[in-house]
């Protein structure tokens, strides 16, 4: 497995602080390897190391509560420092009372969880000013590039368009192998992870909207829009259940809601958001005969790639005319259109259009599948496959 200095080295000066440090993500998007790999580095100069993986039941049999975690830690830790490592601790009843205590012991914490009520008001208030929190993702296509060549296999971008970057996707080579990885994964998180998690008795409806919400990624939602979809449906629902699934899939880190951003208002507008998935493949196991949607995929990449980048991101909307991104970091502004192709005229014109009357001051950039250079004297055009390997912007 590669090593992700990326997240490495935004968590390693904090490896011997005694703030908790919360490691977060969807499931099998690879927070234990990296909890691995601090553990490996932990130990080129310590060996008072102690792991638990709440995930496997004897462990959470034996310490099914903090008292009992607390008391496990104390017998077997050894005297100084010593690091300890929980993996998807949330499945621990008041995991954060334990942490507590135990990182006034003269231990270092790291914990990962697949859910962001780790991060939530509840916790976090209780941990204020004690815990620093990274979020990992599945992987960008350098990191795939990476680890592809390790395996010694090929991995096309049409490849990351499809089946995206969960790390285990690429020991599998055949389509049906990567298809039943990924229905079993899509399975843990929609029916373990939430409808048994939260006792969502209507199960039916809610994975209706799963389904819904899962292959209609990069487009404009309102929880209202939804809830007509579901009654075309023949079901039933209030916008504040909708609002409430759709929170439960961003608890998970299966959705990221991105809002609009006007600067006629300077603010972002609440009720208008795009949905991006943290991973194009949950759209595209749910396609028939094929028939994947590489235009929105292709979005939604960008969208990931942007994140991992470092940029904030927002829907901008230029009098009317939506812009996919405004992109920020350190005080510079990108405008961002992507579209899979712009051979077509109409495709082209509306690309180009949607940056009318925006000034030069910031970049505009589109972003496209496309072989052929499309930039104009104010307008930059970056092909896909150059954008993928690019570290930012610049």
């Amino acid at each position: 497995m590669i090593k992700r200095e990326h997240y490495l080295k935004k968590i390693r000066e904090f490896y011997d602080s005694d703030l908790i440090k919360i490691i977060t993500g969807i499931r099998r998007c690879g927070k234990s390897v990296i909890l691995e790999q601090i553990m490996s580095e932990i130990k080129e100069k310590s060996n008072n190391i102690i792991y638990l993986n709440f995930e496997d039941k004897r462990v959470l049999s034996n310490i099914d509560s903090d008292s009992k975690l607390i008391e496990y830690v104390d017998k077997n830790r050894k005297k100084g420092k010593c690091y300890l490592f929980f993996d998807e601790i949330q499945l621990l009843d008041n995991w954060q009372d334990a942490c507590k205590t135990l990182r006034l012991s003269n231990n270092s914490i790291f914990i990962t969880g697949s859910n962001s009520k780790l991060l939530s008001k509840e916790f976090t208030k209780e941990l204020s000013g004690r815990y620093v929190s990274f979020g990992i993702r599945p992987f960008v296509y350098k990191e795939i590039l990476e680890y592809t060549k390790e395996l010694k296999k090929d991995y096309s971008i049409t490849d990351y368009l499809i089946w995206g970057g969960f790390p285990k996707i690429f020991e599998f080579d055949s389509l049906d192998a990567r298809r039943q990885y990924l229905n079993d994964l899509d399975d843990t998180i929609v029916i373990n992870d939430l409808i048994n998690r939260y006792k969502i008795k209507k199960e039916n409806l809610f994975k209706s909207l799963v389904n819904y919400v899962l292959k209609s990624n990069g487009r404009i939602f309102s929880a209202s829009s939804i809830k007509d979809y579901i009654k075309g449906k023949s079901e039933n629902c209030s916008i504040n259940t909708i609002i409430k699934y759709l929170d439960y899939l961003e608890e998970a880190f299966i959705i990221d809601k991105v809002k609009q951003y006007s600067l006629k208002t300077k603010s972002e507008l609440a009720y208008y958001y795009k949905l991006y998935n943290t991973d194009v493949s949950l759209n595209s196991i749910r396609t028939f005969d094929n028939k994947y949607d590489l235009s929105h995929n292709l979005e939604n990449i960008v969208y990931n790639e942007l994140l991992y980048m470092g940029y904030n991101l927002n829907v901008y909307n230029n009098k009317g005319k939506e812009i996919d991104f405004i992109a920020q970091k350190e005080n510079k502004i990108y405008y961002i259109q992507v579209a899979y192709s712009l051979v077509d005229e109409k495709a082209y014109n509306r690309e180009f259009r949607a940056f009318q009357d925006i000034d030069n001051l910031s970049q505009k950039i589109i972003i496209s599948n496309d072989d052929i250079d499309y930039s104009t004297s104010t307008i930059r055009h970056i092909k896909l496959k150059d954008f993928l390997l690019m570290d930012d912007l610049d």
